[in-house]
């Protein structure tokens, strides 16, 4: 048995208190993680108000999670303790389905998600099996780790999954958590990146995270003005937009990606998708096998997400930042 420090929802939207559990003896598959930071993701936001239908209650948030190796079960295989680890959204899957042996894990049919039916990295330790359980390259700095093993990844699967070209010129929308990593991932890959960003105070910022220009979002003409011309278009935000005129933006057999969670149906009109052979896709987050690489891939650019740091302690003030649109670019809480 190990006690957990943590804090916990209590209720849909309520503020986070102080919360202690029993974890029971661990699984000879498990390991037990000692938490030394983990990031603040708009999905613990989302799963604190219960946004999604599916959150249980104490409910413990936390998916982007580094420490170290604190306790192993008996059948673990490639760790000890004491090694450097992390963990997202995803902690554990049942390795024999058909998607786990293609190598697709994050796709796993019975796949455990970190804070759903369970508690996550808002706390002194966290539990996950060996498999998603991934060694940290030794030159990564842990204080900005946390949030690639979420937001990181989530953006950087598309760019693999998509067949992204070096030489393509590419769209990320929207500028926040998860679009500034994309900016930063696709400049390293080579691309010409256009962000399009709604707030004209961001472009500087934009600018100089790797974009090569930034396009006025809100502008009609602006849109039109930059039609036919991107290979690739990301879409990280989670609102409603008028997708026919990012379509236009795109060229012949361009694709549009969604990592964003839009709650409300995407209007796409058939004729703008047939007439240019362009295509709509979306993805969660990404296999074990792409995570190790992408990690490979921030040690090798030297990129990480720009982080604000919080004590675990404050976590509420963390929320708080996060919810008033004021994080530059992700939270990260240091247990």
């Amino acid at each position: 048995m190990r006690t957990i420090n943590a804090y916990a929802a209590t209720e849909a939207g309520s503020k986070l208190t102080a919360f202690q559990y029993e974890l029971p003896a661990i699984g000879n598959e498990e390991i037990d993680i000692k938490v030394s930071y983990c990031g603040m993701c708009h999905s613990d936001l989302s799963m604190i108000n219960n946004d999604w239908g599916m959150s249980q209650f104490p409910l413990v948030p936390g998916h982007e999670i580094v420490g170290e190796v604190a306790a192993i079960g008996k059948d673990v295989k490639g760790l000890q303790v004491g090694d450097k680890v992390g963990m997202g959204w995803n902690s554990a899957a049942c390795m024999h389905c058909n998607q786990c042996l293609d190598g697709k894990q994050h796709l796993c049919g019975d796949s455990q998600a970190t804070i759903v039916g369970r508690h996550g990295g808002f706390a002194d330790y966290v539990r996950g099996h060996w498999s998603w359980v991934i060694p940290l390259p030794k030159d990564l700095d842990m204080a900005k780790a946390g949030p690639l093993f979420c937001g990181g990844i989530t953006v950087f699967s598309p760019i693999v999954l998509s067949g992204v070209q070096p030489t393509d010129k590419v769209g990320v929308i929207g500028v926040g958590g998860l679009g500034h990593m994309a900016i930063k991932f696709l400049k390293a890959w080579g691309c010409e990146v256009t962000a399009f960003s709604s707030n004209p105070n961001k472009t500087a910022e934009i600018l100089k995270m790797g974009a090569h220009q930034v396009v006025d979002s809100s502008n009609p003409d602006a849109l039109q003005g930059i039609a036919g011309s991107l290979d690739f278009i990301l879409n990280t935000t989670n609102v409603t937009l008028d997708w026919n005129s990012y379509l236009t933006t795109l060229a012949p057999q361009g694709k549009l990606h969604t990592v964003g969670a839009v709650l409300e149906p995407m209007s796409i009109p058939a004729f703008s998708l047939i007439m240019g052979e362009k295509s709509v896709g979306g993805s969660p987050t990404g296999s074990i096998g792409l995570t190790k690489k992408m990690l490979e891939f921030c040690v090798r650019h030297n990129i990480y997400p720009t982080v604000e740091e919080f004590n675990l302690a404050d976590v509420n003030a963390a929320i708080a930042h996060l919810e008033a649109g004021k994080a530059r670019f992700r939270i990260v809480l240091k247990v």
